[in-house]
């Protein structure tokens, strides 16, 4: 819990908010961050009983926003199938780090115009 001013904030909902993320996109991604394999959208709709074009949907916005990294499997049998699994920890955090500072700047300059 993280207490500022005359509200206290959960972490995940700074990282919700700092990202545009919603509850989905969020629970795929907290998921992915426990279990480190890769996945495809059908196995992680499953394991977290989401729609599949929920789990799809949340995919496709994490991978745009570079907190997951897809790669494509090619079928023997034709076609491919995508699989996801979460990018550096690291660089997820200093992604994060970039978001609060760039708000602490602007809150700044908005103070200053006060």
């Amino acid at each position: 819990m993280i207490d500022f001013a005359c509200k206290k904030f959960e972490l995940y909902e700074i990282i919700k908010c700092g990202f545009g993320l919603t509850k989905s996109d969020f629970h795929v991604m907290e998921f992915l961050m426990k279990h480190r394999e890769r996945y495809n959208s059908q196995g992680i709709a499953k394991a977290l009983k989401l729609d599949l074009s929920t789990a799809q949907r949340a995919l496709k916005k994490l991978n745009e926003k570079n907190i997951v990294v897809r790669s494509q499997l090619n079928l023997a049998n034709g076609g491919y199938v995508y699989n996801y699994k979460i990018n550096d920890k690291t660089m997820i955090k200093k992604m994060m780090i970039d978001i609060i500072h760039r708000w602490i700047k602007k809150f700044e300059e908005e103070l200053d115009k006060w």
